[in-house]
């Protein structure tokens, strides 16, 4: 185990480190994360407007009449959430390269406003799409942010600025900074968008597809699944590495859920980061939820009994740190095993049940601190069935967990016993 610990942490730990922590990507998850307060607050105006209660109910009927009116705030947030995260992948990527973050994250804002040509409309006069601004654009946002950002960079380092004397104050000398790198960005947006009449969305839309459609197949579900428990399982933070690659995919997945939820169309995607927050990582990272309830009931180490009552708290709130490396199960020839197993197979059960329509697939972004069964309710945008499912893949995962829990309670109870190490195998091995 400990070899083969090391070459993880020699071969492939290296190398996804490095990829996690490569400059452009940390920009977009740190981008992405920056908008969360807004899509969270957004996504709670789609349950106001379709309330998950009786129709015959005068609120329901009243939310219906009026779900336009309340779909504003939603509109304004989670609808044009792409806005919103070029303006922060623009910041931080801006503030690696130790560049006004504000000057970079205005200029990608505008480059990507300008891939978006605005419409006449008789009434309103210039009228600019919102499709676009949404998840739908997410990918080009990501992609506008770093050109813009790298010219903006490529500018200093080659001195193609104005520079102002030093009399002039700093917030006006860094304005006239940026003046070229605008000049040649929006330039060459414009162009793209005005002269040649390029759509970039419908482009990368062409270019991303596979990837679109593979990511929300069974397969492109699992792999994710695996590889973060089994980089949990080394003691290496698995959504740390995964998210940073995966998470711009799911946003987009959300975005669109939830703009087929305010259209009142059905759900185009399965598996958005909700799916598996709700659904698999119930407690946290390999479902420990069920790990801690089964020592919770039938512990009979005096070690395991005192843990139990300790993590159980967090446990609820999908804070598993203390059982991941408290109980230990890094490293762990015993439980690491369940640890990787369970949150397949709850990914297979809940992806199953989706395609079926046993349960609506989620289009809502709750707080990653509820308990499982009220998030998963609130993420379908009240489907009642999301409950049972979750307290299902509960029970599920604590008899997945229950044997190998046992085996490690009776190992603890004999180191307990003052047993040396040679006999606890010899016991463990005649079952005792």
């Amino acid at each position: 185990m400990n070899n083969f610990a090391t070459w993880i942490e020699g071969k492939l730990s290296g190398p996804m480190t490095k990829l996690s922590n490569q400059r452009h990507l940390l920009a977009i998850r740190d981008g992405v994360i920056s908008a969360l307060p807004f899509i969270i607050f957004g996504s709670f105006f789609l349950i106001f407007a379709t309330p998950p209660l009786p129709e015959s109910w005068a609120i329901t009927q009243w939310a219906t009449e009026h779900a336009e009116q309340i779909l504003i705030p939603y509109r304004m947030t989670m609808f044009i959430m792409s806005l919103y995260i070029v303006f922060g992948i623009g910041y931080n990527l801006a503030k690696s390269y130790d560049l006004d973050p504000l000057s970079a994250a205005q200029l990608s804002t505008a480059a990507f406003l300008l891939t978006i040509a605005p419409t006449m409309d008789k009434k309103l006069g210039f009228v600019l799409p919102m499709t676009n601004l949404g998840g739908h654009g997410l990918f080009v946002a990501m992609f506008v942010a770093i050109f813009s950002v790298e010219i903006y960079r490529l500018c200093k380092n080659k001195n193609i600025t104005i520079k102002m004397p030093p009399q002039v104050p700093p917030s006006v000398s860094r304005s006239f900074e940026s003046l070229i790198p605008v000049v040649f960005v929006l330039g060459a947006m414009s162009i793209i968008t005005v002269v040649f009449q390029l759509d970039l969305h419908t482009l990368v839309d062409k270019i991303v597809g596979p990837l679109v459609f593979a990511g929300d197949t069974l397969p492109g579900v699992l792999v994710p699944v695996f590889l973060t428990t089994f980089f949990w399982a080394f003691g290496i933070h698995g959504m740390s590495i995964v998210g940073t690659i995966e998470r711009p995919l799911w946003e987009v997945y959300l975005a669109k859920n939830a703009e087929a939820h305010a259209a009142g169309e059905p759900l185009p995607h399965i598996a958005p980061e909700t799916f598996f927050q709700w659904f698999v990582w119930i407690g946290g990272a390999g479902a420990t939820l069920g790990l801690v309830i089964c020592i919770l009931l039938f512990a009979k180490s005096q070690f395991l009994k005192k843990f139990g009552k300790a993590v159980s708290i967090p446990s609820l709130f999908n804070i598993n740190e203390p059982v991941i490396f408290g109980l230990p199960i890094v490293l762990n020839p015993i439980m690491v095993i369940p640890f990787i197993i369970i949150p397949l197979v709850l990914t297979v059960i809940t992806y199953l049940a989706t395609l079926l329509g046993l349960v609506n697939a989620t289009s809502v972004m709750a707080p990653w601190t509820l308990p499982a069964p009220i998030g998963a309710y609130l993420a379908t945008g009240g489907d009642w069935r999301a409950i049972v499912l979750v307290l299902f893949n509960i029970a599920v995962s604590v008899i997945i967990y229950f044997p190998f829990f046992k085996m490690y309670d009776r190992k603890m109870v004999l180191e307990e016993s003052g047993e040396s190490k040679e006999q606890i195998e010899q016991d463990m091995k005649e079952g005792k």
